[in-house]
């Protein structure tokens, strides 16, 4: 057989897949047992949250677009030991729910707002991609492609302004990287010195695309160059990695020194959202970056280097296991907003 379309771009994803893993890896201070506890209880939490909306979005309880974090965890994990909850600012796409999760919403009020129930954060108006939760710095996950660099750019130019510390971490994929808005937020950016780390989520697709057919050049941590901002690759699925990436960038910001771009080589498992069924992968493609990347099983063959028993981490699991299991109940038992609510919220009252 010839090598097709299908089969060619199958052996540059894995390519680019195993580029991922030479990425920078982290060479700062070492993670303690109580720290690697904590991230593996942040991860543990967004995957099994993530596994059961995609399964109520199997039943129908979840309505719209879903698209889903797994794989991705160590990401919004690493940035957000970085994060002073609600002083920084944090603007995401619609892969969100793994960062709100991370900013500190109640799954409650998250898994509601995906069914489109009262009790979610936004009152079941916002759905899965437009949440919104100020107190905890969480300024939502936008539908349009791209749209939120120029919102997040915004944000540092607000705290800049009012001349506090604050930095804004804006995220957005490898696909979004290509869209016009992103540059101009750069070129701003830079102009004013403003403190946006800028993280790029490279999980190596865009929609059904990958990185290597829709990228003329793919070392996206250099996207910034012509602007002089700086840039860095990162290992995304090691959270310590990430962490310590992420405080080195977010020190220069609050000191002062601008924007910097941090370029995540992450993985995502399931399809661009739950409608895609990503036959445009191979299926070992994915199974071997499960059982050689993951970056839950990475956290956990730290912890045991740590000596942390199996009966922490089994109560660990319990503990999410329970918590998710409450975020559903909550959701199901959470009446559906008024038609009176498609009034309220429209505007700011100052």
């Amino acid at each position: 057989m010839g090598d097709g379309p299908q089969r060619r771009e199958a052996r540059m994803a894995k390519a680019a897949a195993q580029k991922s893993t030479s990425a920078k890896r982290s060479n700062g201070p070492a993670a303690t047992k109580e720290d690697l506890l904590r991230y593996y209880r942040e991860m543990v939490l967004i995957r099994r949250f993530e596994e059961r909306a995609g399964q109520l979005y199997g039943m129908g309880l979840i309505g719209g677009f879903c698209h889903l974090y797994i794989g991705q965890e160590a990401v919004a994990v690493g940035v957000q030991e970085s994060v002073k909850q609600g002083h920084d600012k944090i603007i995401t796409g619609y892969r969100d729910h793994g960062h709100m999760l991370c900013a500190g919403m109640d799954p409650k009020e998250v898994m509601a707002e995906l069914t489109g129930r009262i009790g979610g954060s936004s009152k079941g108006k916002g759905g899965s991609m437009h949440m919104f939760d100020v107190p905890t710095g969480f300024y939502g996950g936008h539908g349009i492609v791209g749209a939120q660099v120029a919102l997040g750019t915004g944000l540092a130019f607000a705290g800049r302004y009012r001349g506090d510390d604050s930095v804004a971490f804006v995220y957005f994929g490898d696909g979004a990287a290509n869209q016009g808005q992103v540059y101009e937020s750069f070129n701003m950016a830079q102009l004013w010195k403003l403190p946006a780390i800028y993280i790029i989520e490279n999980n190596q697709y865009a929609m059904g695309t990958s990185i290597e057919r829709s990228s003329s050049t793919t070392q996206l941590s250099e996207r910034g160059a012509s602007f002089g901002i700086p840039g860095e690759q990162v290992d995304g699925m090691d959270v310590i990695a990430v962490r310590d990436a992420v405080a080195k960038a977010v020190k220069r910001a609050r000191e002062g020194g601008g924007p910097f771009i941090l370029e995540m080589k992450t993985y995502r498992y399931r399809g661009h959202s739950m409608s895609d069924p990503a036959k445009y992968r191979a299926k070992e493609e994915v199974d071997e970056m499960k059982t050689t990347r993951d970056p839950i099983e990475h956290v956990k063959k730290l912890l045991a280097e740590a000596k942390a028993t199996e009966d922490e981490i089994k109560a660990i699991d319990a503990e999410i296991k329970g918590i998710v299991a409450e975020a559903v109940q909550f959701a199901q038992e959470s009446p559906e907003p008024d038609p009176s609510e498609l009034y309220t919220d429209v505007y700011v009252e100052v």
